[in-house]
């Protein structure tokens, strides 16, 4: 097997590595199931890293909020704002949202 093969190779210089994907190998493998076009959407993390930047930025003045509902709405407000900036599809987008209708047949809407 591929990982065992990795294991001997690396396990000397990095063992915490081979050891973590030992433990969690049916949770690293799982996205292989999908196509290739569906992976790439899944592992590519630009757009979440771009909100994260982006509401730090927001709430980089405030740091203290009256109550937990004052964040709620901060943040609800803050994403709609980011929001009217997404104007570009994620990179093969058609192909993978081809995937995902086959796939998810009757859950997936097409406009």
């Amino acid at each position: 097997m591929a990982l065992d093969r990795f294991c001997k190779t690396w396990d000397s210089q990095y063992p915490y590595i081979s050891k973590s994907w030992k433990d969690n190998w049916d949770n690293l493998v799982f996205f292989l199931q999908f196509p290739p076009e569906i992976r790439r959407i899944i592992y590519t993390t630009n757009a979440i890293e771009s909100l994260n930047g982006q509401l730090r930025k927001f709430t980089k003045n405030k740091r203290i909020f009256p109550n937990d509902n004052a964040v709620f709405k901060s943040f609800y407000l803050a994403i709609r704002n980011i929001e009217k900036k997404w104007t570009m599809q994620p990179k093969n987008w058609r192909s993978a949202l081809a995937h995902f209708y086959i796939m998810f047949e009757g859950r997936v809407v097409i406009e």
